[in-house]
């Protein structure tokens, strides 16, 4: 393998292109791309000036000039895609949800243990600097006892009923597009749940049209959480302790800014952050250092099962199947 990891994009839609762009903006090697169609994975090619382009994904993971895969299918395909490049010998980032089921994400992280290679989700909040330095002012403990996390993510998304979204053939719903962000951002301060409690409103497909979630924890912390795709809202969120808070501005999993306050509400710091690009390039970043073995996982692989099975709770909750969870 070269000194710098050769990523090969496994699809070409809109998250593939927000990444290869933060991929190239920060100096990251892209050397191929894969499609199901040759005519796409040329294109996309020459769009971003990338050497290689293959019509199917066997080609791209086989491509010996490829180290690591970034997975940009909707999460319907994911195992299958992970697995595939995983056989193949190769890394893995894939974008969130995971997978579709906590199942297929036990699969995944099986085989990429058997194989010995680094498998990541592309939980990209994680590594933003303003989440960097929440966990940092966490750590101070000038928030206190931690008590309660407030967050959410709503967006007015595509209604039709042949969209991706209203399908539970690929796992459509509010669930795993969007409120993977503000479940994996509670998980993320306050560690995992012991229990969770949900309602859901569903789409005439089946799907779960907005859900509402309460993570409770066995000291008495709870994560109170939102997430609808048809209804746009604030994208904020909330950390609240005993002797202050935290308030992230919209929109609270992109490079954003927020506010510390003390239990007086009077100002302790006001983070800004600077970020070239969208900000996607950090996850590749420590993606590359995983590889290397230069950086304990700041994502474990087993956290991102767990969330999985957390999610999956919900699901079973709110009524909302997929053909995979009779795998």
């Amino acid at each position: 393998m070269s000194t710098r990891p050769r990523w090969g994009i496994l699809a070409t839609g809109g998250i593939a292109r927000s990444m290869t762009a933060d991929l190239l903006l920060a100096g990251h090697a892209v050397t191929a791309v894969g499609s199901r169609r040759a005519e796409a994975a040329e294109a996309f090619a020459a769009e971003f000036g990338i050497g290689r382009a293959h019509g199917g994904y066997e080609q791209l993971v086989a491509d010996p000039e490829v180290d690591v895969v970034y997975v940009a299918t909707p999460h319907s395909h994911h195992a299958a895609n992970a697995v595939l490049a995983i056989e193949a010998g190769k890394h893995v980032l894939v974008e969130k949800a995971f997978t579709l089921t906590q199942p297929e994400a036990q699969r995944v992280a099986d085989a990429a243990a058997a194989a010995g290679v680094v498998v990541m989700e592309a939980m990209w909040t994680r590594f933003l600097p303003h989440m960097v330095r929440l966990r940092e002012i966490l750590a101070s403990g000038v928030l206190g006892e931690v008590r309660t996390v407030l967050a959410d993510h709503t967006q007015a998304l595509p209604t039709n009923p042949e969209h991706r979204l209203q399908n539970p053939e690929l796992g459509g719903g509010a669930l795993l597009d969007l409120g993977i962000y503000p479940v994996a951002f509670a998980v993320d301060v306050l560690g995992m749940p012991q229990g969770v409690r949900a309602h859901a409103a569903l789409t005439p497909t089946g799907v779960d049209r907005q859900t509402a979630m309460i993570l409770d924890y066995a000291d008495g912390r709870q994560a109170v959480l939102h997430t609808a795709l048809d209804t746009a809202g604030p994208n904020r969120a909330a950390v609240i302790g005993t002797e202050g808070s935290i308030e992230i501005d919209r929109t609270f999993y992109v490079p954003t800014s927020f506010t510390v306050r003390d239990r007086e509400w009077n100002e302790i710091e006001r983070y800004e952050s600077r970020v070239e690009g969208r900000g996607m390039h950090y996850q590749a970043a420590e993606m590359e250092r995983r590889i290397a073995g230069e950086a304990p996982a700041s994502l474990p692989l087993e956290e991102t099962v767990a969330i999985m099975g957390l999610l999956d709770e919900v699901r079973r909750q709110v009524g909302v199947s997929y053909a995979a969870d009779e795998a």
